[in-house]
């Protein structure tokens, strides 16, 4: 296991700055609207930038906005340096949400060293799909997306689920091909879109709240605004406080110091220019 230094935890953010203003470069020139998310959404409003204690950073966007940034990363991304990942771009990627990584380094947690796709320090890519506006269509789409994302993971749940019953049900998850998970993906992604719904949410990624266990609200997608961070400006949210609310409920309160540390890293290597 790595001890993530202060040292280490500057570098991280160094990579992850360098990628943020990458993914910012090709939106505004494409007219592609993303918002900084999750943590790193929390940082920029809590603190200015980096959450202290946080090693990752996250983006977000419609489905129909990632699909034209993918087209513009093709024009337009440095590929010297970095990397676009999803289902299309690495034959044995399994997380049903993109990740721009950073080519010749590494970021793996625990569990994770078997991994056989791209192992770079990544942003993650979280693209937001329609959800149900009926109640018990939303729970058949809540289901079909947990089925989803644990055909994918069961890649890892075979050898690091908590108890042996859950390893060989994984195992027998990991007997279904991964392009029958995608495929079922891919199905979902286009009956999510075909109008537009109250909530949205990242099909393959669990929610902390049992409030927005079905996704989050799509208004807060409508409109944008720049943002200091770290010294530079990213995009986010004008309606931020919604999306954190219904994402964390009291976000802007400091969790318990025990509770500040960022994610274990079973391997870790830089860029030989950082």
């Amino acid at each position: 296991m790595i001890h993530i230094t202060d040292e280490i935890s500057e570098k991280l953010r160094k990579v992850n700055l360098e990628m943020l203003k990458e993914i910012d470069r090709i939106c505004r020139k494409n007219n592609i609207k993303y918002s900084l998310c999750s943590g790193t959404l929390i940082g920029a409003v809590r603190h200015g930038g980096f959450i202290p204690w946080d090693n990752d950073a996250d983006v977000n966007m419609l489905r129909e906005e990632y699909e034209k940034f993918f087209v513009a990363c093709k024009r337009d991304l440095d590929t010297e340096k970095f990397f676009l990942q999803d289902f299309r771009t690495d034959p044995n990627y399994r997380w049903g949400f993109p990740k721009l990584r950073y080519n010749n380094s590494v970021w793996l947690m625990p569990g994770q060293e078997k991994t056989n796709w791209h192992k770079g320090i990544f942003v993650d890519v979280f693209v937001y799909d329609g959800v149900p506006d009926n109640y018990f269509l939303r729970r058949i789409h809540l289901f079909i997306c947990y089925c989803i994302r644990k055909g994918l993971y069961s890649f890892f749940g075979r050898e690091n689920a908590s108890n042996s019953l859950m390893r060989l049900w994984y195992k027998m998850l990991y007997c279904v091909p991964r392009s029958f998970w995608i495929h079922c993906f891919n199905v979902m992604v286009k009956l999510s879109n075909l109008s537009r719904h109250e909530l949205v949410r990242h099909l393959t990624f669990p929610y902390p709240l049992e409030s927005s266990k079905y996704g989050m609200p799509r208004k807060c997608f409508d409109e944008y605004m720049d943002k200091d961070f770290e010294g530079y400006t990213f995009k986010i949210f004008k309606d931020y406080d919604s999306f954190l609310t219904s994402m964390y409920g009291e976000y802007m309160t400091l969790p318990p110091e025990e509770k500040r540390v960022g994610f274990p890293l079973a391997e870790l290597k830089f860029p030989e220019n950082m």
